[in-house]
């Protein structure tokens, strides 16, 4: 990312983010806390999700369509690529479509992981897919770090269903959840003589849980949440010549700089993504990529 000149982007840049879904919704939120004057294009693709079902070449071809839908029909300048799965076996088909900068989830995830981490060795947990692509390990290699994965594959239903409230009834269900997959990941990493010091979220339903899941690990373990990571790289990527981090209008009314647009299930978009953001999602348009 270091490539990008600061002469390439327009004062207020127009950032689009792409996820399979609402998940993404997280490192939109991040994005705009420390990126207020930037415009925003938001795809989920709700019609064609989940990706991890699919195959390589099929989310290749998804992930390239909603690339260019963000840059040839909306104007981005910037992408950010907001999907796992996507960014796990669809990044260089994605670079391949477009001809602007883009940024998937999972090196910047690491980056932070190497940043934090003092024993050299981390958790990532995830969906099933983004583990069987085994995406995170290699970036933490890259990093030299040693990554231990762990699919939790009831986390992201809990998550939609609501299910994250530390003090509520449903959110103890889900603590316990947590405890269940966080003890057996110990146990992995105990048997492999690992001394883990981050646990790194490796799926963007897992911002929700963040409370949750720093209430259940160690406190020698430091919990990294990649849609953090995303932003902050984001920020580099631009130069800096937007705001400083930290400035939030997440509290405000509906911002004129944000567009929604899903290729299917409007209704439960806006109803998910108001949970995902943080904020009222509203005026979410229909979008048709095709099959």
């Amino acid at each position: 990312m270091s490539s990008f000149q600061a002469s390439l982007f327009s004062a207020s840049p127009t950032i689009g983010v792409f996820d399979s879904g609402f998940g993404g919704l997280t490192v939109l939120r991040a994005l705009i806390e420390r990126m207020p004057e930037a415009q925003y294009a938001f795809l989920g693709d709700t019609a064609r999700l989940p990706y991890g079902s699919k195959s390589r070449r099929t989310i290749a071809r998804y992930a390239a369509e909603s690339a260019q839908f963000l840059v040839r029909e909306q104007g981005a300048e910037f992408l950010v690529i907001a999907c796992n799965t996507a960014s796990a076996l669809a990044l260089d088909a994605i670079q391949d479509a477009v001809s602007v900068p883009v940024l998937g989830v999972i090196e910047p995830g690491a980056h932070a992981a190497r940043a934090a981490s003092q024993t050299g060795d981390v958790l990532v947990i995830a969906t099933d897919a983004t583990v069987q692509s085994h995406a995170y390990a290699a970036a933490c290699r890259t990093h030299h770090l040693r990554a231990l994965e762990k699919a939790c594959p009831l986390l992201v239903p809990l998550v939609e269903e609501g299910w994250t409230n530390p003090t509520a009834k449903t959110g103890a269900i889900t603590a316990e959840v947590i405890r269940i997959y966080l003890d057996e990941l110990a146990a992995a990493a105990q048997a492999e003589g690992l001394n883990p010091d981050v646990l790194l979220l490796g799926c963007t339903h897992y911002p929700l849980l963040r409370p949750l899941l720093e209430t259940a690990v160690p406190a020698s373990i430091r919990v990294i949440d990649s849609a953090q990571a995303v932003a902050e790289t984001a920020i580099h990527a631009l130069n800096g010549r937007l705001s400083p981090a930290g400035k939030k209008i997440l509290s405000g009314p509906p911002s004129a700089q944000l567009r929604f647009f899903a290729t299917d299930s409007v209704d439960k978009f806006e109803r998910l993504g108001s949970r995902f953001l943080g904020r009222p999602v509203s005026n979410v348009q229909l979008v048709d990529l095709g099959g």
